[in-house]
């Protein structure tokens, strides 16, 4: 399979929560959508200082004919926190910008993901209606619900999902060594930023994927 090309058409823009819990969940959407033919768009993508957090979501939003929005981790990260709300919220901005848009914009499609399909509802009744996937935090069943979804939406032929398992693990084990032989710190290695991971996901495709 080719290399993703840029445009609204192969855009995917990721909306998920960027704490060491959820890591290897968001780096398993980043690889498969990549794996998939498309390119992900995602907030940590880019990092400027002086650019206004909302309107870099809102420009990844309108560039994106597809989205991800996992609503799987609205909990507070500690007892005294609050909620976190950004994953809702732009999901909102993401609806919002089908439903009133241009006509290109009414041709977005989005999946939704949760830990457990109707969990969401105690808290954000407003979508009972959408269809929601669950993946009950099983990086297998992720790469299964992500897959089936662009396979339908995009109506293209894509890997199968156990092929395209069994190259997220190859990946896995080439990173690793990869970061290991450059002198990246174990530390270093979990710490790694998205847009840096992006780059060795296209450079080990370009390198030759069986």
């Amino acid at each position: 399979m080719p290399p993703p090309t840029e445009g609204f058409g192969r855009n995917v823009f990721i909306n998920c929560p960027f704490d060491a819990d959820y890591l290897p969940l968001a780096r398993i959407l980043v690889f498969c959508v990549l794996r998939c033919g498309f390119q992900p768009r995602i907030a940590t993508e880019r990092s400027d200082s002086g650019e206004v957090r909302v309107e870099k979501i809102r420009e990844l939003i309108q560039s994106s004919r597809y989205s991800i929005h996992d609503l799987s981790r609205m909990e507070p990260l500690r007892p005294e926190d609050l909620p976190r709300f950004n994953m809702p919220f732009e999901l909102g901005l993401d609806l919002g910008c089908r439903y009133y848009g241009t006509a290109r914009l009414k041709s977005k499609q989005c999946l939704i993901l949760e830990t457990e399909r109707y969990r969401y509802q105690k808290v954000l009744s407003d979508i009972a209606g959408n269809d929601i996937r669950a993946h009950h935090d099983d990086p297998e069943q992720l790469v299964q619900e992500l897959r089936d979804w662009l396979r339908v939406s995009s109506g293209e032929p894509l890997l199968p999902v156990v092929k395209l398992w069994d190259q997220l693990n190859r990946f896995g084990d080439h990173l690793e060594t990869l970061l290991r032989q450059q002198g990246y710190s174990e530390r270093n290695a979990q710490a790694l930023e998205m847009a840096e991971y992006i780059s060795f996901v296209k450079n080990w495709m370009v390198g030759g994927v069986a």
